[in-house]
Formats: structure tokens, C-alpha cells, sequence
């Protein structure tokens, strides 16, 4: 089962396309092979109804199932027309939710077109689509990117003690509350990550922390670990003040979901491979 993982995994990256103004996509005739499909009236149908799918949910079919018919030779210098289509991430993972779902493959396929689609920058309609738990899969990768970025800058701005740098930004948005105290309140584990155990709400509020306070680093053009700091805090308190003043929860009365994503991305391994 593991190897079939990564065979599919890997041939998906390996008939990917990047168009001329570097938009990947997939061609449907292309993954119909992939996804063993012998047949492609019959893969046809799975793309219809992925393409319904796409309807009911508000979005343009026309911008996730795009026509791509090209003329084939079929012997003596005739050609026939032959129905293709270049296909978004989100299609494939439509693609994949319809297909059938005693190949393995398919399993496979929903699994890493649901985890890649996350990773991709989406529409705020595909948002809404999303369930909470892939909303904080979104939520979670953006913000360890942005944590990366601001790491650079920061140190740039001459941070060193990274700890008390954070820290200071989760001050002034949790009222006082450092890491630890966050974790406490949670009922973490030692050093199990807060991030990977808040909602999408409670993440969301990070990543604008974190952003932002990259920004101001940036246009203030910081450059001392104590002015960095102070700049963290009043950013997080920013957040917190926007955060009161539009009457909604305070991070640290947000509910922490039951499971952390750890053990969501644990528990989706284990059942693939039991299928």
C-alpha cells in the first residue's frame, strides 16, 4: 500500500503542467490513466459529475474544467477530434471525490488533492466549501509560512532570542499569556505545538498577527531585538483591540478543537492503510 502511495503521489507531480504564466494543471486524458480508468466514456461521466459538483457549489465550472479538444490522426491522413480538458487542482480533487471509490487509487487521490488543494492559494468560495478541519490545514500551512518569513525579517531587525520574540506577539494578543501559557491552558502536551491545536479562527488571528507585525517591521525599518519586540506586542495588542472592537471572541476563549492536526494527518495514514 505504501508503495502504491508513492507511486501516486509521485506521478501526479509527474504529469503536472505549468502553463506560460506558470498556472499548473493536469490534463484530463492524462489522469484518466492514473486513475485506472480503462474507459474514457466512462471517466467522462466522473468529470461531469465533478463539474456539477463545481456548479452546486457557486463556482464557474468554466474556470476548473477548461477545453483543450485537439485533432489525432486515426490512420490514412484523417484526424478526428478528440475531447480533452486542462484541469485546476480543485478539479482533480472534485475529479477524485466522484470517481469510484473501491479503487485505491481514488482513495489515494482524494487524499492528495484534498492536502494540495490547502496549500494552494484559494478563492474565498472554495474557502467556504471547506470543512473546519481543512480550514485549520489551510490556516496551519499559512501560518508556518508566515512564521518563516517573519523569522527572516526579524532577524534582519536584529532578533537573536527568538522565544521572547514570539512570545511578545502572543502577549499582546492573548492578554499576557505567553506560549507556555497557552499550552497550559489548553492541556498540552510538553512542547506539543499550539498551533497544530487551535481552530480556524484562533489561527486565523495568529496569521494576521504575524503578518502584520513582518510589515511594520519592515516599513520601520527596525533594527533592535528590544524595539522588534515592543513592535510584536503592540501588533498582537492591534489584533486583539480590532478583535474587541468587532465584538468577537478573544483568542484565548476560543474553543480548542478536540484533536490536534497531528493526530488528523496520523489517523488519515492509518485508514488509508487499512483500505
Amino acid at each position: 500500500m505504501k508503495e502504491l502511495e508513492n507511486y501516486t503521489n509521485k506521478t501526479f507531480e509527474d504529469i503536472k503542467h505549468i502553463d506560460e504564466n506558470g498556472v499548473e494543471f493536469w490534463y484530463a486524458r492524462e489522469s484518466q490513466v492514473v486513475l485506472d480508468y480503462k474507459e474514457w466514456r466512462k471517466f467522462n461521466n466522473v468529470i461531469d459529475k465533478a463539474k456539477e459538483a463545481c456548479k452546486n457549489t457557486g463556482i464557474s465550472e468554466l474556470e476548473h474544467f477548461v477545453g483543450a479538444d485537439k485533432m489525432i490522426g486515426i490512420g490514412s491522413g484523417a484526424k478526428r477530434k478528440q475531447v480533452d480538458y486542462k484541469l485546476t487542482r480543485y478539479a482533480c480533487y472534485l475529479i477524485a471525490q466522484n470517481g469510484a471509490p473501491r479503487k485505491k487509487v481514488i482513495s489515494l487521490a482524494q487524499t492528495y488533492f484534498a492536502v494540495q488543494t490547502r496549500k494552494q492559494e484559494i478563492s474565498e468560495k472554495e474557502y467556504c466549501l471547506l470543512t473546519e478541519d481543512e480550514k485549520r490545514f489551510y490556516q496551519r500551512n499559512l501560518t508556518r509560512k508566515g512564521n518563516y518569513s517573519l523569522n527572516q525579517t526579524a532577524k534582519n531587525a536584529g532578533v537573536k532570542n527568538f522565544d521572547k520574540f514570539h512570545n511578545c506577539g502572543y502577549k499582546g494578543l492573548y492578554n499576557g499569556e505567553t506560549a507556555d501559557d497557552i499550552a497550559k491552558r489548553k492541556g498540552l502536551r510538553y512542547r506539543e505545538d499550539i498551533l497544530d491545536n487551535m481552530g480556524s479562527t484562533e489561527l486565523s488571528a495568529n496569521l494576521f498577527r504575524i503578518s502584520q507585525t513582518e510589515e511594520k517591521l519592515k516599513k520601520d525599518n527596525i533594527k533592535t531585538e528590544k524595539e522588534a519586540n515592543k513592535t510584536h506586542y503592540n501588533v498582537g495588542k492591534i489584533v486583539r483591540n480590532a478583535i474587541k472592537e468587532a465584538g468577537g471572541t478573544m483568542p484565548e476563549d476560543l474553543p480548542t478543537p478536540k484533536k490536534s492536526l497531528k493526530q488528523l494527518e496520523k489517523e488519515n495514514k492509518t485508514s488509508l492503510k487499512h483500505q
